[in-house]
């Protein structure tokens, strides 16, 4: 069996979470298991049977000494504050010491109904849990920070929505933390200082260790934090991820990518696409995710600000600093990413604006995002040669900068769709493979050349749907 720690209910106090008990699934099949990420987590699971995984992935069997528990927070969803959403088709089992000597959150997602699931039913069809495994997965191996995945399973039962019955799954995320902006929020707009100290302390053990010996760690733990998340969206922007729900109950405290619900890639570049179906305004389209990641940092701010010092004006002062670099931050980050994607070693003033026509180029001849990088990688426009010819590197290493930065192939929208349609029907084989095409995603490999191809304009999928 395995076993896990509960670090979360041992340090933190149960106004955090609700002790909570997967639902009951009687007949579970395991569809996929990370065994490579079960073995950097240490979990022994590789004498298991199919089955044993299953049961232990779907809630049947609770690991040795996890104490499942449903977080609780709260959250500005489309900047309209909730004071309490909390997990309400997840339960935390445990955390587990993995080979780096760091924690990570082991969680279930679909596995049924907690105190914060209100009229849900706390559970998921399968295709958000086939997205999502197959999402995180991708985005891991593209290099930007992820929550992932270590197990899908069939959960043989029909869920409702509002098309109707599902087949049922349930997901199995694995994070250096659940704690999002909205936990921070859940006890600040409680003024439950305490708590928030008690909250930033375990954040700052667990994830921050270095704050603690700064002269405020606070300070320092915003800090971090703000630049994590800028140089996450900087890493989305520089692939042509669309997040969709960039809600402050979406942004982990550890800045990584969590919560594949309507997310999509981009194909053809429009610099305000959005995809998911309940961002009617597009509040976050992708030209828009930069802005909202400091948006939501600010309201992380407004929560330190009881912790950052006794005199709360001061206290606002120092974040208010701190908030006026994130500008800065962000277009750092952003430019450092794309530099690399146009085999930029050296930094000039006139490389933003080279890099946004660049992008207006793209944007007006209808070019596809993943595949128009890829062909100036073969191919450099004279703009960019000219560009290359004000740096010592060489040709050869300039395109092996290039290479490693422009993915030849991304999960696009249209294959996501189309394998789950499929498991739908009980064929995996596209699932499957798509799972080993993801795993290198920088490497040209011709056998999956039709998989790194831009859609047809009648495969185009134009919208995402969060699948809860």
């Amino acid at each position: 069996m395995i076993a896990l720690d509960n670090m979360l209910t041992e340090q933190l106090t149960d106004e955090f979470y609700r002790r909570t008990q997967p639902a009951l699934i009687k007949q579970p099949r395991l569809l996929a298991f990370n065994h490579q990420l079960a073995q950097f987590l240490c979990l022994n699971a590789s004498k298991l049977s199919d089955d044993a995984l299953a049961k232990l992935f779907s809630g049947v069997q609770i690991p040795k000494s996890a104490t499942p528990v449903a977080m609780a927070y709260a959250g500005h969803q489309f900047g309209q504050f909730v004071p309490q959403l909390g997990d309400g088709r997840a339960v935390l089992l445990g955390n587990s010491i993995a080979t780096d000597g760091l924690s990570y959150d082991i969680q279930l997602k679909g596995s049924g109904r907690t105190e914060f699931s209100r009229n849900g039913d706390g559970k998921s069809a399968l295709g958000p849990v086939l997205r999502e495994y197959l999402m995180s997965e991708a985005m891991f191996n593209l290099g930007v920070p992820t929550t992932r995945s270590l197990a899908a399973v069939d959960t043989n039962e029909q869920v409702y929505r509002q098309n109707g019955p599902e087949p049922g799954g349930i997901f199995t995320r694995v994070a250096r933390t659940h704690i999002r902006i909205g936990t921070f929020e859940y006890f600040a707009a409680r003024q439950k200082v305490e708590q928030l100290k008690l909250l930033a302390d375990f954040v700052i053990k667990h994830i921050y260790p270095a704050c603690a010996k700064q002269d405020n760690p606070y300070l320092g733990l915003f800090r971090l934090v703000s630049e994590n998340i800028l140089n996450l969206v900087a890493k989305w922007q520089s692939i042509g991820f669309i997040h969709g729900v960039m809600n402050t109950d979406n942004m982990s405290l550890a800045g990584e990518t969590i919560d594949y619900g309507p997310c999509a890639f981009m194909d053809t570049f429009e610099a305000n696409k959005k995809f998911s179906a309940i961002d009617r305004g597009g509040r976050y389209a992708y030209n828009q995710q930069p802005e909202i990641a400091q948006w939501n940092l600010s309201i992380f701010a407004s929560c330190l600000v009881p912790l950052v010092d006794e005199d709360e004006q001061k206290s606002i002062a120092l974040l208010q600093h701190e908030m006026s670099r994130l500008p800065k931050v962000y277009q750092s980050a952003w430019l450092g990413a794309f530099r690399a994607k146009l085999g930029l070693f050296n930094e000039l003033p006139e490389d933003k604006a080279m890099i946004e026509q660049v992008l207006s180029e793209f944007e007006q001849q209808g070019v596809d995002f993943t595949t128009g990088f890829r062909d100036l990688t073969e191919t450099p426009n004279k703009l960019l040669s000219d560009r290359h010819a004000s740096q010592p590197q060489s040709v050869a290493e300039v395109r092996q900068c290039m290479e490693q930065h422009n993915p030849w192939l991304i999960p696009r929208n249209h294959h996501i769709e189309q394998a789950i349609n499929e498991a739908y029907q009980g064929d995996f084989e596209l699932f499957n493979r798509l799972q080993s095409a993801y795993r290198e995603p920088y490497v040209v490999n011709h056998e999956y050349a039709d998989l790194a191809c831009a859609p047809r304009p009648e495969q185009l999928v134009r919208r995402t749907f969060c699948g809860t």
